[in-house]
Protein backbone atom coordinates (compact mmCIF):
# COMPACT_ATOMS: atom_id res chain seq x y z
CA UNK A 1 0.00 0.00 0.00
CA UNK A 2 2.70 2.12 0.48
CA UNK A 3 3.48 3.33 -3.34
CA UNK A 4 0.31 4.51 -2.85
CA UNK A 5 0.37 6.99 -0.08
CA UNK A 6 2.28 10.06 -0.88
CA UNK A 7 5.24 11.51 1.19
CA UNK A 8 3.14 13.44 3.65
CA UNK A 9 0.68 10.83 4.51
CA UNK A 10 4.26 8.55 4.77
CA UNK A 11 5.70 11.15 7.37
CA UNK A 12 2.90 11.69 8.96
CA UNK A 13 1.80 7.54 9.67
CA UNK A 14 5.95 7.14 10.86
CA UNK A 15 5.54 10.15 13.26
CA UNK A 16 2.44 8.54 15.22
CA UNK A 17 3.84 5.10 14.82
CA UNK A 18 6.63 6.55 17.12
CA UNK A 19 4.67 8.17 19.36
CA UNK A 20 2.51 5.58 20.18
CA UNK A 21 5.80 3.25 20.72
CA UNK A 22 7.30 5.71 22.67
CA UNK A 23 4.44 6.77 24.48
CA UNK A 24 1.73 4.19 24.48
CA UNK A 25 3.60 0.85 24.23
CA UNK A 26 5.52 0.72 27.39
CA UNK A 27 2.66 1.55 29.74
CA UNK A 28 -0.45 -0.03 28.01
CA UNK A 29 -0.50 -3.57 29.41
CA UNK A 30 -0.23 -2.32 32.93
CA UNK A 31 -3.29 0.66 32.19
CA UNK A 32 -5.06 -2.16 30.50
CA UNK A 33 -4.43 -4.84 33.81
CA UNK A 34 -5.57 -2.02 36.04
CA UNK A 35 -8.31 -0.90 34.32
CA UNK A 36 -7.23 2.93 34.03
CA UNK A 37 -5.82 5.48 32.05
CA UNK A 38 -3.88 7.62 34.49
CA UNK A 39 -1.90 9.30 31.88
CA UNK A 40 -5.32 10.18 29.65
CA UNK A 41 -4.48 14.34 30.45
CA UNK A 42 -1.41 14.16 29.60
CA UNK A 43 -1.60 12.07 26.22
CA UNK A 44 -4.21 14.22 24.98
CA UNK A 45 -2.34 17.30 25.28
CA UNK A 46 0.51 15.16 23.50
CA UNK A 47 -1.53 14.19 20.96
CA UNK A 48 -3.17 18.19 20.38
CA UNK A 49 0.66 18.74 19.72
CA UNK A 50 0.69 16.04 17.17
CA UNK A 51 -2.19 17.89 15.29
CA UNK A 52 -4.38 14.16 15.90
CA UNK A 53 -7.03 15.82 17.70
CA UNK A 54 -10.34 17.11 14.80
CA UNK A 55 -7.18 16.83 12.49
CA UNK A 56 -9.20 16.61 9.64
CA UNK A 57 -11.21 20.37 10.95
CA UNK A 58 -10.13 23.31 9.54
CA UNK A 59 -9.31 26.43 11.19
CA UNK A 60 -9.11 27.20 15.62
CA UNK A 61 -6.14 25.28 15.51
CA UNK A 62 -7.25 22.28 13.80
CA UNK A 63 -4.47 20.56 11.34
CA UNK A 64 -7.09 20.45 8.18
CA UNK A 65 -5.30 17.01 7.64
CA UNK A 66 -6.53 15.23 4.66
CA UNK A 67 -8.54 11.99 5.02
CA UNK A 68 -6.05 9.20 4.42
CA UNK A 69 -3.81 11.28 7.14
CA UNK A 70 -6.41 10.81 9.73
CA UNK A 71 -7.55 7.46 9.12
CA UNK A 72 -3.32 6.62 8.59
CA UNK A 73 -3.51 8.18 12.20
CA UNK A 74 -6.10 5.94 13.61
CA UNK A 75 -4.68 2.85 12.16
CA UNK A 76 -1.10 3.17 13.97
CA UNK A 77 -3.01 4.56 16.99
CA UNK A 78 -5.25 1.01 17.35
CA UNK A 79 -2.56 -0.90 16.55
CA UNK A 80 -0.99 0.25 20.06
CA UNK A 81 -4.61 0.29 21.73
CA UNK A 82 -8.22 0.82 20.78
CA UNK A 83 -8.76 3.02 23.88
CA UNK A 84 -6.14 5.95 22.66
CA UNK A 85 -8.12 5.90 18.94
CA UNK A 86 -11.01 5.89 20.73
CA UNK A 87 -9.48 8.61 22.68
CA UNK A 88 -8.81 10.92 19.14
CA UNK A 89 -12.21 9.55 17.66
CA UNK A 90 -14.40 10.70 20.35
CA UNK A 91 -12.95 14.15 20.56
CA UNK A 92 -12.13 14.83 16.98
CA UNK A 93 -14.36 13.15 15.28
CA UNK A 94 -17.70 13.55 17.36
CA UNK A 95 -17.38 15.98 20.18
CA UNK A 96 -15.38 18.75 17.85
CA UNK A 97 -17.02 17.56 14.76
CA UNK A 98 -20.05 18.46 16.08
CA UNK A 99 -19.32 21.58 17.48
CA UNK A 100 -17.41 22.25 14.25
CA UNK A 101 -19.82 21.68 11.46
CA UNK A 102 -23.22 22.56 13.50
CA UNK A 103 -21.98 25.11 16.19
CA UNK A 104 -22.03 28.68 16.49
CA UNK A 105 -19.36 31.20 15.86
CA UNK A 106 -19.12 31.57 19.77
CA UNK A 107 -19.28 28.26 20.29
CA UNK A 108 -16.31 27.74 18.48
CA UNK A 109 -14.00 30.25 19.49
CA UNK A 110 -14.66 28.98 23.27
CA UNK A 111 -14.28 25.28 22.92
CA UNK A 112 -12.22 23.94 19.50
CA UNK A 113 -8.79 25.54 20.14
CA UNK A 114 -8.26 24.17 23.56
CA UNK A 115 -9.86 20.96 22.12
CA UNK A 116 -7.77 20.60 19.35
CA UNK A 117 -4.44 21.40 21.62
CA UNK A 118 -5.87 18.63 23.92
CA UNK A 119 -6.32 21.40 26.69
CA UNK A 120 -9.86 20.76 27.23
CA UNK A 121 -11.62 17.00 26.49
CA UNK A 122 -15.13 16.56 25.41
CA UNK A 123 -17.57 13.27 24.99
CA UNK A 124 -20.56 12.94 23.35
CA UNK A 125 -24.05 12.31 24.55
CA UNK A 126 -25.98 10.15 22.16
CA UNK A 127 -26.58 6.68 23.28
CA UNK A 128 -28.78 5.82 26.43
CA UNK A 129 -29.61 2.55 28.76
CA UNK A 130 -32.27 1.72 27.06
CA UNK A 131 -31.51 3.19 23.14
CA UNK A 132 -28.31 1.98 22.00
CA UNK A 133 -29.05 0.95 17.78
CA UNK A 134 -32.41 3.05 17.90
CA UNK A 135 -31.20 6.33 19.33
CA UNK A 136 -34.49 7.89 17.27
CA UNK A 137 -36.49 6.39 20.41
CA UNK A 138 -34.25 8.72 23.25
CA UNK A 139 -35.81 10.42 26.10
CA UNK A 140 -33.57 12.68 27.22
CA UNK A 141 -35.57 15.41 27.27
CA UNK A 142 -35.01 19.43 26.78
CA UNK A 143 -37.40 21.88 27.45
CA UNK A 144 -37.24 25.68 27.02
CA UNK A 145 -38.20 27.57 30.54
CA UNK A 146 -38.08 31.32 29.67
CA UNK A 147 -34.50 31.73 27.43
CA UNK A 148 -33.01 29.02 29.02
CA UNK A 149 -33.21 25.03 28.00
CA UNK A 150 -33.79 22.51 30.93
CA UNK A 151 -32.26 19.48 30.08
CA UNK A 152 -32.84 15.45 31.75
CA UNK A 153 -31.90 12.39 31.18
CA UNK A 154 -29.08 9.92 30.86
CA UNK A 155 -26.48 8.48 28.68
CA UNK A 156 -24.35 5.59 28.79
CA UNK A 157 -21.37 4.18 27.58
CA UNK A 158 -19.56 7.14 26.61
CA UNK A 159 -15.95 7.76 25.89
CA UNK A 160 -14.14 10.51 28.19
CA UNK A 161 -17.32 11.44 30.01
CA UNK A 162 -16.24 10.93 33.92
CA UNK A 163 -13.05 13.22 32.84
CA UNK A 164 -14.81 15.30 29.89
CA UNK A 165 -14.57 19.27 29.96
CA UNK A 166 -17.53 19.79 27.72
CA UNK A 167 -20.54 16.80 26.53
CA UNK A 168 -22.22 17.73 23.27
CA UNK A 169 -25.63 16.28 24.53
CA UNK A 170 -28.76 15.50 22.03
CA UNK A 171 -31.84 15.64 23.55
CA UNK A 172 -35.85 15.85 22.38
CA UNK A 173 -37.15 18.71 22.27
CA UNK A 174 -40.58 20.00 20.40
CA UNK A 175 -39.12 20.92 17.81
CA UNK A 176 -37.10 17.90 17.12
CA UNK A 177 -33.89 16.23 18.47
CA UNK A 178 -31.32 19.15 18.90
CA UNK A 179 -27.97 19.23 20.32
CA UNK A 180 -26.57 21.05 23.09
CA UNK A 181 -22.81 22.41 24.17
CA UNK A 182 -23.04 21.43 28.32
CA UNK A 183 -19.71 22.16 29.96
CA UNK A 184 -19.42 19.14 32.39
CA UNK A 185 -19.34 21.85 35.25
CA UNK A 186 -22.38 22.71 34.91
CA UNK A 187 -24.49 21.90 38.11
CA UNK A 188 -26.74 19.05 37.70
CA UNK A 189 -24.41 17.30 35.56
CA UNK A 190 -22.98 14.15 36.91
CA UNK A 191 -20.48 11.96 34.94
CA UNK A 192 -19.67 8.51 37.00
CA UNK A 193 -17.56 6.19 35.71
CA UNK A 194 -18.41 2.64 34.52
CA UNK A 195 -16.26 0.19 35.99
CA UNK A 196 -15.78 -3.84 35.63
CA UNK A 197 -15.16 -3.26 32.16
CA UNK A 198 -13.28 -6.39 30.33
CA UNK A 199 -12.82 -4.69 27.15
CA UNK A 200 -11.77 -1.02 26.35
CA UNK A 201 -9.83 -1.29 29.93
CA UNK A 202 -7.33 1.57 29.06
CA UNK A 203 -10.21 4.05 28.09
CA UNK A 204 -12.20 6.08 30.33
CA UNK A 205 -15.75 5.53 29.76
CA UNK A 206 -19.25 6.53 31.90
CA UNK A 207 -22.27 8.17 32.06
CA UNK A 208 -24.09 11.28 31.84
CA UNK A 209 -26.88 11.84 34.28
CA UNK A 210 -28.43 14.93 33.77
CA UNK A 211 -30.68 16.15 36.31
CA UNK A 212 -32.21 19.30 35.89
CA UNK A 213 -29.35 20.75 34.01
CA UNK A 214 -30.20 24.65 33.49
CA UNK A 215 -27.92 25.63 29.81
CA UNK A 216 -28.46 29.54 28.45
CA UNK A 217 -30.18 29.89 25.32
CA UNK A 218 -26.68 29.64 22.97
CA UNK A 219 -25.68 26.43 24.11
CA UNK A 220 -27.99 24.82 21.60
CA UNK A 221 -25.58 23.73 18.71
CA UNK A 222 -27.91 26.24 15.86
CA UNK A 223 -27.11 24.07 12.95
CA UNK A 224 -28.30 20.45 14.38
CA UNK A 225 -31.94 19.44 13.70
CA UNK A 226 -33.25 15.95 13.84
CA UNK A 227 -31.47 12.67 14.29
CA UNK A 228 -29.19 13.50 11.05
CA UNK A 229 -27.04 15.86 12.98
CA UNK A 230 -25.52 12.87 15.82
CA UNK A 231 -25.95 10.48 12.59
CA UNK A 232 -23.71 12.46 10.68
CA UNK A 233 -21.28 12.90 13.30
CA UNK A 234 -21.05 9.18 14.07
CA UNK A 235 -20.29 8.52 10.56
CA UNK A 236 -17.23 10.44 10.40
CA UNK A 237 -15.78 8.38 13.60
CA UNK A 238 -17.18 5.36 11.94
CA UNK A 239 -14.64 6.46 8.90
CA UNK A 240 -11.91 6.37 11.62
CA UNK A 241 -12.85 2.54 12.79
CA UNK A 242 -12.75 1.39 8.76
CA UNK A 243 -8.50 2.04 9.47
CA UNK A 244 -8.46 2.01 13.29
CA UNK A 245 -9.51 -1.71 13.28
CA UNK A 246 -6.77 -3.25 10.83
CA UNK A 247 -3.99 -1.80 12.76
CA UNK A 248 -5.26 -4.10 15.68
CA UNK A 249 -5.11 -6.78 13.47
CA UNK A 250 -1.51 -5.66 12.25
CA UNK A 251 -0.44 -5.72 15.81
CA UNK A 252 -1.80 -9.60 16.36
CA UNK A 253 -0.58 -10.62 12.99
CA UNK A 254 3.09 -8.98 13.02
CA UNK A 255 3.00 -11.01 16.65
CA UNK A 256 1.86 -14.17 15.26
CA UNK A 257 4.77 -14.20 12.62
CA UNK A 258 7.58 -13.45 15.01
CA UNK A 259 5.99 -16.22 17.12
CA UNK A 260 5.85 -18.55 14.14
CA UNK A 261 9.23 -18.34 13.61
CA UNK A 262 10.53 -18.66 16.99
CA UNK A 263 8.24 -21.03 18.59
CA UNK A 264 9.29 -24.92 18.22
CA UNK A 265 7.56 -27.64 18.38
CA UNK A 266 8.50 -31.42 17.25
CA UNK A 267 11.87 -30.32 16.57
CA UNK A 268 11.25 -27.10 14.54
CA UNK A 269 9.68 -23.55 14.24
CA UNK A 270 5.41 -23.73 14.21
CA UNK A 271 5.73 -21.15 11.41
CA UNK A 272 7.26 -24.13 9.27
CA UNK A 273 3.99 -26.45 9.43
CA UNK A 274 1.29 -26.09 7.17
CA UNK A 275 -1.65 -25.11 8.95
CA UNK A 276 0.41 -22.67 10.65
CA UNK A 277 0.98 -21.31 7.36
CA UNK A 278 -2.42 -20.87 6.22
CA UNK A 279 -3.28 -19.41 8.86
CA UNK A 280 -0.98 -16.89 8.69
CA UNK A 281 -1.53 -16.31 4.77
CA UNK A 282 -5.37 -16.10 5.36
CA UNK A 283 -4.83 -13.47 7.70
CA UNK A 284 -2.71 -11.13 5.70
CA UNK A 285 -4.68 -11.68 2.66
CA UNK A 286 -7.71 -10.11 5.28
CA UNK A 287 -6.13 -7.73 6.46
CA UNK A 288 -4.28 -6.11 2.88
CA UNK A 289 -7.95 -6.61 1.36
CA UNK A 290 -9.07 -4.47 4.97
CA UNK A 291 -6.29 -1.74 4.48
CA UNK A 292 -6.83 -1.05 0.63
CA UNK A 293 -10.88 -1.00 1.38
CA UNK A 294 -9.98 1.89 3.83
CA UNK A 295 -7.45 3.88 1.45
CA UNK A 296 -10.35 3.34 -0.55
CA UNK A 297 -12.83 4.70 1.14
CA UNK A 298 -10.50 7.31 2.30
CA UNK A 299 -9.55 8.66 -1.07
CA UNK A 300 -13.56 8.93 -1.86
CA UNK A 301 -13.85 10.71 1.54
CA UNK A 302 -11.26 13.57 -0.11
CA UNK A 303 -12.92 13.44 -3.33
CA UNK A 304 -16.32 14.05 -2.04
CA UNK A 305 -18.36 11.36 -2.81
CA UNK A 306 -18.18 8.79 0.40
CA UNK A 307 -21.62 7.91 1.21
CA UNK A 308 -22.84 6.69 4.73
CA UNK A 309 -23.57 2.81 2.92
CA UNK A 310 -19.66 2.54 1.92
CA UNK A 311 -18.68 3.41 5.49
CA UNK A 312 -20.95 1.01 6.85
CA UNK A 313 -19.70 -1.63 4.43
CA UNK A 314 -16.08 -0.59 5.40
CA UNK A 315 -16.71 -0.60 9.13
CA UNK A 316 -18.76 -3.99 8.49
CA UNK A 317 -16.16 -5.87 7.17
CA UNK A 318 -12.66 -4.86 8.45
CA UNK A 319 -13.92 -4.75 12.02
CA UNK A 320 -15.35 -8.55 11.49
CA UNK A 321 -12.14 -9.24 9.48
CA UNK A 322 -9.68 -7.86 12.31
CA UNK A 323 -11.76 -9.25 15.05
CA UNK A 324 -11.05 -13.03 13.56
CA UNK A 325 -7.47 -12.11 12.75
CA UNK A 326 -7.15 -11.70 16.21
CA UNK A 327 -8.44 -14.56 17.18
CA UNK A 328 -6.56 -17.15 14.51
CA UNK A 329 -3.57 -14.88 16.33
CA UNK A 330 -4.28 -16.32 19.37
CA UNK A 331 -4.19 -19.64 18.17
CA UNK A 332 -0.76 -19.35 16.68
CA UNK A 333 0.22 -18.25 20.04
CA UNK A 334 -1.27 -20.95 21.87
CA UNK A 335 -1.61 -20.75 25.75
CA UNK A 336 0.87 -17.73 25.67
CA UNK A 337 -2.00 -15.74 23.43
CA UNK A 338 -4.01 -14.96 26.40
CA UNK A 339 -1.05 -13.42 28.50
CA UNK A 340 -0.96 -9.67 28.38
CA UNK A 341 2.61 -9.98 27.80
CA UNK A 342 1.25 -10.22 24.13
CA UNK A 343 -0.97 -7.86 22.74
CA UNK A 344 -3.39 -10.20 21.39
CA UNK A 345 -5.71 -11.07 23.65
CA UNK A 346 -5.99 -6.95 24.55
CA UNK A 347 -6.38 -6.05 20.81
CA UNK A 348 -9.16 -9.28 21.04
CA UNK A 349 -11.03 -8.50 23.80
CA UNK A 350 -11.18 -4.26 22.64
CA UNK A 351 -12.56 -5.32 19.26
CA UNK A 352 -15.31 -7.12 20.88
CA UNK A 353 -16.47 -3.24 22.04
CA UNK A 354 -15.64 -1.84 18.42
CA UNK A 355 -17.84 -4.21 16.98
CA UNK A 356 -20.75 -3.15 18.87
CA UNK A 357 -20.27 0.75 19.08
CA UNK A 358 -21.03 2.94 16.23
CA UNK A 359 -23.29 0.57 14.94
CA UNK A 360 -23.04 -3.05 15.45
CA UNK A 361 -22.24 -5.36 12.64
CA UNK A 362 -26.33 -6.09 12.15
CA UNK A 363 -27.48 -2.64 12.06
CA UNK A 364 -24.29 -2.22 9.27
CA UNK A 365 -25.54 -5.18 7.59
CA UNK A 366 -29.22 -3.66 7.51
CA UNK A 367 -27.59 -0.54 5.51
CA UNK A 368 -25.73 -2.12 3.33
CA UNK A 369 -28.84 -4.46 2.76
CA UNK A 370 -31.21 -1.53 2.11
CA UNK A 371 -29.01 -0.02 0.02
CA UNK A 372 -28.67 -3.53 -2.12
CA UNK A 373 -32.51 -3.79 -2.15
CA UNK A 374 -34.01 -0.84 -1.61
CA UNK A 375 -35.87 -2.04 0.60
CA UNK A 376 -35.81 -0.69 4.18
CA UNK A 377 -35.70 -3.80 7.09
CA UNK A 378 -35.01 -1.84 10.21
CA UNK A 379 -38.83 -1.66 11.82
CA UNK A 380 -40.47 -4.40 11.10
Amino acid sequence: MDDLLTPEELGIRAAVRRWAADRVLPGVAEWYERGELPVVRELARELGSLGALGMTLEGYGCAGAGAVQYGLTCLELEAADSGIRSLVSVQGSLAMYAIHRHGSSEQRERWLPVMAAGEAIGCFGLTEPDHGSDPGSMRTRARREGSDWVLTGRKTWITNAPIADVAVVWARTEEGIRGFVVPTDTPGLSAPEIRHKWSLRASVTGELVLDGVRLPADAVLPGARGLGAPLGCLGHARYGIVWGAPGAARSCLETALEYSRTREQFGRPIGGFQLTQAKLADMAVELHKALLLALHLGRRMEAGSLTPEQISFGKLNNVREALEICRTSRTVLGANGISLEYPVMRHATNLESVLTYEGTSEMHQLVVGKALTGLDAFRG
